[in-house]
């Protein structure tokens, strides 16, 4: 969109422009909720499977003792199931679209080589995103298998699926999320935000802030789990830092010459 008055966008046009991005961000999530739809079923195995441990179990197995058993609730239960499930693989298959919509957004703001640039790192949040995703569902087995260890071998664990599918996609959101640290650092660097010592210089809080959050959000609390969370942030954070870093000197040495 062109922009009058050297570049700045009088407010109107920020409403109708931010309008025009929600309705087309909107609408890819339709069509991807109209996918999680069709595919509901198979959606829903794949889900439930860390559940019962699809490792084949045989039912005499000790482990199998502590799978507890999914369950809908009420008449409107099943309904109210796939249009939940049918929404968030809209939200999850449409973050291509919705991300650059947000990118687009913002981008009148920005010098041409600023653009650029934030489309690269903005292109890295989708990949980031699903490692970190594929990473959070490949932990889900093992974080089950301990949180269902506790049940007491003479009860039987009674799992509501709304209650598992909130579990479940905190768990996958949580580690899809935490792997956008890079991109958000970096594309904060790009726009002058931040500068690469700033983001380094705290870099014990860093450390500490990181190892908390991982111990507060991660499901299980075990080592295991928070180290594959904690790790990568740590190598994302110092990486960032150093990438940070070296823009700066490259921007500098612009500068004086």
């Amino acid at each position: 969109m062109a922009m009058p008055n050297n570049g700045r966008m009088p407010l109107i046009e920020h409403f109708r422009e931010l309008r025009k991005r929600v309705v087309r961000a909107a609408l890819g999530i339709l069509l991807g909720s109209i996918i999680g739809w069709i595919f509901y079923l198979p959606i829903i195995r794949k889900l439930s499977l860390p559940f019962c441990d699809l490792n084949q179990i045989s039912a005499t197995s000790k482990a199998s003792s502590h799978c507890g058993i999914l369950y809908i609730n009420g008449v409107l239960g099943p309904l109210n199931l796939q249009i939940k499930v049918a929404i968030l693989v809209g939200v999850i298959l449409s973050a291509p679209i919705w991300i650059y919509q947000l990118w687009a957004f913002v981008a009148p703001g920005l010098h041409r080589r600023e653009k650029k640039r934030s489309i690269a790192f903005m292109a890295c949040a989708i990949p980031f995103f699903a490692l970190g995703s594929w990473i959070g569902y490949s932990i889900l087995p093992v974080a089950v298998r301990v949180l269902l260890g506790f049940t007491p071998s003479s009860l039987t664990n009674l799992v509501k699926f709304d209650d598992y599918l909130d579990f479940v996609l905190r768990v996958i959101l949580l580690f899809g999320g935490a792997f956008e640290l890079p991109v958000f650092l970096l594309s904060l660097n790009l726009i002058g935000v931040i500068s690469g010592r700033a983001i380094l210089k705290p870099w014990r809080l860093a450390i500490f802030l990181i190892t908390l959050f991982t111990a507060m959000f991660t499901p299980t609390g075990d080592p295991l789990t928070m180290s594959l969370l904690a790790l990568p942030l740590l190598v994302f954070y110092f990486g960032a830092g150093a990438i940070a870093l070296i823009l700066d000197s490259r921007r500098a040495k612009k500068v004086v010459n």
